[in-house]
Order: C-alpha cells, then structure tokens, then sequence
C-alpha cells in the first residue's frame, strides 16, 4: 500500500500536526518557493520532528556541497531533486551522500516517465509539467500516461483529500501532498490528518 508524504513544511505548528497524524515523509523544501526554509530553520524542526516520520530535503538544481551537508548533520533521511539535474549530476551527488535519492519528472509523456527510469536515481517522482514552474503546481496531470514501471515512485500534482483513493489506485510508492494539506497558504492541521487517515485506510 502507498506511503504519505506531507511536503513544504514551515511552522513549528505543522512539525506538531504531522507528529499527531504520523505520514510516512515530510518534505523541507531548500528551492526558492513561498514554502522555502533555511538550513538552520529545517534543523531546528528536524530536532522536533517524531523520530518515526523520515525527513525528504526538496531541491532545485542546488549546490551538491549544500545536500551533502544536510545530510550529514541529520537534517534530512531523503533527497529530491526537482530541478533540471542530470544523470552526471545525480551520479556526482550519490558519490558524496548515502541517502536515497528521488528525481523528480515533469510528465509530458509515457516515455519520457520510462526513460527517466535509466536515471541512477533511488525513486522517481512523478508530478504535472507546466512550463513556468518546477513543482508545487497543485494541477493534476493524465495519470494514464503512468507506464508499468521497474522503479517505485511518489505520485504528486494535486493531490487532495477529493482524489487520494483514486491516485493510490495506480500503486505508487508514495502519495506526495502539499497545497492539498493547506488552507489559504498554510498547512491545515485538519486536513493533514484527514489525508494520513484516507490513505491509512486503504491499507485495511
């Protein structure tokens, strides 16, 4: 059954909403982006995170120096990358981290998603295309376009409380939620436990 990630954390009151509702992942996103934190922010969240959630550090075409080192100070268990890094960057990364490694696809076609898979990536994640933006569009794409494939992946674009059920239905790896965790912005503690509890339900 699919795991869930609440992603573009901020607030201490969204460290304590996730901790009461226990999703698989939450996401720091370090990208320029109205949800952006600092490394000393993440940290300081990080040290009130429950220790069973897993920390996922979203970047945009960042520095590798800057990953590694949030990786060795604990801040985050995860990297995504969702920018334009190639497979030289991700095999230059994977060399200086032990972390898994998720590479984001802006899906415009079913093969573009399978040859995404030659990536020496540990995940994929697949999320809407949408020419002035790298992620976060909050837009769902065709999920028909998703081909069978040898490698797990998170499924994110819009994802909400309305159209779980239905996205878990095509048995990604993990379920990947942000402006559908929110209200006007902000990380709704309501609807963060409405989410974990759809998709914990669809285990039973």
């Amino acid at each position: 059954m699919s795991k869930i990630k609440i992603c573009g954390l901020t607030r201490p009151s969204d460290i304590d909403a996730v901790n009461e509702a226990l999703p698989d992942y939450i996401g720091f996103v370090f990208a320029k982006s109205p949800r952006q934190v600092s490394s000393f922010h993440a940290a300081v969240m990080k040290q009130r995170l429950d220790v069973r959630i897993a920390t996922v550090g979203v970047f945009v075409d960042a520095a590798t120096s800057m990953i590694s080192a949030l990786c060795q100070d604990g801040v985050i268990d995860m990297i995504q990358l969702h920018g334009n890094e190639d497979a030289d960057y991700v095999n230059q990364l994977k060399q200086t981290v032990s972390v898994p490694v998720i590479k984001a696809v802006r899906v415009k076609s079913k093969e573009q998603i399978i040859e995404s898979q030659s990536i020496e990536c540990d995940y994929l994640l697949l999320d809407t295309w949408r020419k002035d933006k790298q992620g976060g569009s909050g837009h769902v794409f065709d999920w028909s376009l998703i081909p069978k494939l040898d490698k797990p992946y998170f499924l994110a674009g819009g994802l909400n409380a309305a159209n779980l059920k239905e996205a878990a239905s095509h048995k990604p790896y993990c379920l990947d939620i942000s402006s559908g965790a929110e209200t006007q912005g902000r990380k709704d503690r309501r609807k963060i436990m409405e989410l974990v509890r759809i998709v914990r339900s669809e285990d039973k």
